[in-house]
C-alpha cells in the first residue's frame, strides 16, 4: 500500500513477530471505519487473529454494517499496555495498528469456520457449547473478515531503552 506513511520514529518500533504476537494475545482493539456520511466511526470489538487475517462477529444490520458496504478500507488498533507514568508525564505503552480491506463473508464454509476461529479463542474449553451457540445463530450474525496489509507495533520510547538496556548490559 503505497499511501500509507511508514513510522516515524523506527526506533519505538517493534519487530514484525512482536507485534504478531501481541495482535495475537490481545482480546479487543478498535475497528476504526469511514462511514457513508463521511465520520470516522471507530468501535471496541472483540476478534481473532489467523494467518495475517483478523474476524469479527456482528449484527447483520448497523452502523458498522453499513460502514463496511460504504468502505471496504478499514484500520484496527489494540492497546496492549497502557501504563501511566504521572511522575515523568508519560505513558509506558505498547499499541498496533493494523490498515486493510474488510469484506462481509458469504459463504457458508467459510463463515462457519470464521466463528468457530472466534468461538475457540474466547471459549477454548466448551466444544460443544460453542457448537450450539453456532449452530443458534448463524443465520442472524454477519461475519467480517480483514485481510492485513500493513501493520505496525510501537512501544513508549521507555520500554524501548530498557529493552535495550537489557540486551546490553
Amino acid at each position: 500500500m503505497n499511501e500509507l506513511r511508514n513510522m516515524r520514529r523506527k526506533r519505538q518500533q517493534l519487530p514484525e513477530e512482536e507485534t504478531i504476537y501481541l495482535l495475537r494475545h490481545a482480546t479487543s482493539g478498535v475497528l476504526s471505519l469511514l462511514d457513508e456520511s463521511g465520520y470516522p466511526y471507530g468501535v471496541p470489538i472483540s476478534y481473532v487473529y489467523d494467518d495475517n487475517k483478523l474476524y469479527f462477529h456482528s449484527a447483520l444490520n448497523g452502523h458498522k454494517i453499513d460502514a463496511i458496504r460504504h468502505s471496504d478500507k478499514a484500520s484496527f488498533t489494540i492497546i496492549c499496555k497502557d501504563e501511566v507514568h504521572p511522575e515523568t508525564f508519560t505513558t509506558y505503552f505498547r499499541s498496533v495498528i493494523c490498515f486493510g480491506h474488510l469484506r462481509i463473508i458469504d459463504d457458508a464454509t467459510e463463515k462457519l469456520n470464521a466463528l468457530y476461529l472466534l468461538g475457540k479463542r474466547y471459549n477454548p474449553n466448551d466444544e460443544q457449547a460453542l457448537d450450539t451457540e453456532i449452530q443458534s445463530s448463524i443465520n442472524r450474525v454477519a461475519v467480517i473478515e480483514f485481510s492485513i496489509e500493513h501493520l505496525t507495533g510501537k512501544e513508549a520510547i521507555e520500554l524501548t531503552r530498557q529493552r535495550e538496556a537489557q540486551r546490553h548490559p
